[in-house]
């Protein structure tokens, strides 16, 4: 069974930092994709980054310049660090895993998703 197992949450003043880290377990070949989501009650999940197994990027317009994802892919682990973080930020943070090759199948697994955790900036 592949599981995502994510880390990093917590309470930050504004302006501060956190790093978020998601860690795909299993029997796992290669990760074509994982990213970041977030969720705040009453509102869709919506996508935060996202990074490739090369190394192609993409980000929620509002967080470019602030957060930065990167992978391990040895590890199969993909970090979101986050800085100059801002109240809007707050929300639960979901670590997402598509097409995950797993050792003994000929198709990909899509659309895993972690636990959430909780990221709350507040003075």
């Amino acid at each position: 069974q592949v599981q995502l197992v994510e880390s990093g949450g917590g309470l930050v003043q504004p302006g501060g930092s956190l790093r978020l880290s998601c860690a795909a377990s299993g029997r796992i070949l290669s990760i074509y994709r994982m990213g970041w989501y977030r969720q705040v009650p009453g509102k869709q999940r919506e996508l935060v980054a996202t990074i490739t197994s090369d190394g192609t990027t993409t980000y929620k317009d509002s967080v470019k310049g602030r957060f930065t994802i990167s992978r391990d892919n040895g590890k199969n682990t993909v970090y979101l660090q986050m800085n100059s973080l801002k109240p809007e930020d707050t929300a639960v943070y979901y670590c997402n895993a598509d097409r995950v090759y797993v050792l003994g199948y000929g198709a990909s697994v899509s659309d895993l998703w972690g636990q959430g955790t909780q990221v709350t900036v507040s003075s």
